[in-house]
């Protein structure tokens, strides 16, 4: 977080420092940590007062079974507590604890209580715990707990909306080790559904074959043709309020797959090439009153060949994309883009990041259906 710019302020309950030393943390935030509540240093200002009008967000973590007890209680006998009853920010809790101690009732009970204060749980991961057991209780890694501190930043204007969202290429097998497809990374869709999620939507990713992680809190539906990227996308479009379809689903698939390795030896090998089914246009023509939003990566006249897509496939709205323009083709962490409404408005957005470009696209999706409704 400090590498990102942001100031951040670590106070410690005592059997925190027992763990790790505030000497530790205050080199790491480059401030000095809080571990009294009546501590003799502090200026004027009353310490755990001040750290509490001072946050933004304040994220718990790891957050014992005791603390989480103490914090359902209203207590406040050490900085900790007492600075999480006086804030006003959004607080994001982390439970982390052995297995059987999470599923307690008691703590089952706390945690609903701390819901019902307001309070942003995370989920704890599973697997292998500092004693011995093995499943959930796992503190989520560092990026994890970032996201959930900018979901608790974020507006939440997708709270109640159910986005469907496709990323990534698609595979169509020559033979048994080949394949046609293409230079899509996913990183496009990915980011949408990280951005989505954070926005407070439910989210479904309809992924083709890449190397990213997922965004917590998404299901993810894995596939690798364009035919299995349809029957995915077929079967999940009625439970959507917005699809989203950033897949870049090959457009020809070979007629004949080889049972067989292919072996080197013809000068000369000749591929036949078929159709495969328009997602997109399919998805379209089961809209309902849901927004459709395409994209069309192209190398020349793009905005001409995106308004025509949008008209031909019966868009909401449309993302184009000049691929050949550096630091807006694939496998990047930017891009650059033209967003064309039904109605006939151009957005064109210069080169941002691909977390950027989402906020934008949702903004669309957002007053679209605003307009929908109106």
């Amino acid at each position: 977080m400090v590498s990102s710019g942001a100031h951040v302020q670590v106070a410690m309950t005592e059997a925190a420092a027992q763990f790790v030393t505030p000497l530790t943390l205050q080199a790491l935030s480059r401030r000095p940590v809080a571990t009294d509540l009546l501590s003799a240093s502090e200026d004027a200002s009353i310490g755990h007062i001040r750290i509490a009008d001072e946050a933004d967000v304040v994220l718990v973590a790891p957050a014992t079974a005791d603390l989480i007890a103490r914090l359902a209680q209203g207590m406040a006998d050490d900085v900790v507590t007492a600075a999480l009853l006086v804030t006003r920010a959004p607080i994001v809790v982390a439970p982390s604890m052995n297995s059987n101690m999470l599923d307690h009732p008691a703590v089952r009970a706390n945690l609903e209580r701390l819901r019902g204060f307001g309070y942003r749980i995370v989920d704890p991961d599973s697997g292998e715990l500092a004693c011995g057991y093995e499943g959930p209780g796992r503190l989520p890694g560092a990026d994890e707990l970032v996201a959930e501190i900018a979901m608790a930043l974020s507006k939440q204007d997708l709270v109640g909306l159910r986005v469907l969202i496709s990323a990534g290429p698609t595979r169509e097998p020559i033979d048994p080790v080949r394949f046609v497809s293409n230079r899509s990374s996913g990183r496009m869709g990915y980011s949408l559904a990280e951005t989505a999620r954070r926005r407070g939507a439910e989210v479904v990713l309809v992924s083709g074959p890449c190397a990213l992680t997922p965004p917590r809190g998404c299901e993810v539906v894995r596939v690798e043709t364009a035919a299995e990227m349809n029957d995915a996308m077929r079967s999940r479009v009625t439970w959507s309020d917005a699809v989203v379809m950033v897949a870049a689903v090959a457009d020809y698939r070979p007629v004949r797959v080889a049972e067989r390795k292919i072996k080197k030896g013809e000068a000369r090998v000749e591929l036949e090439l078929e159709q495969t089914d328009d997602v997109l246009a399919g998805l379209a023509a089961a809209r309902g009153r849901r927004v459709i939003v395409g994209f069309a990566a192209e190398t020349e006249d793009v905005v001409s060949h995106a308004r025509a897509k949008l008209a031909r496939k019966n868009l909401d709205l449309i993302v184009a994309n000049d691929v050949t323009k550096a630091g807006a083709g694939f496998d990047g962490a930017t891009n650059s883009a033209t967003l064309i409404d039904r109605d006939g408005t151009e957005t064109e957005t210069g080169l941002i990041g691909k977390e950027e470009l989402a906020d934008l696209i949702l903004d669309r999706v957002v007053a679209l259906r605003r307009h929908e409704a109106a």
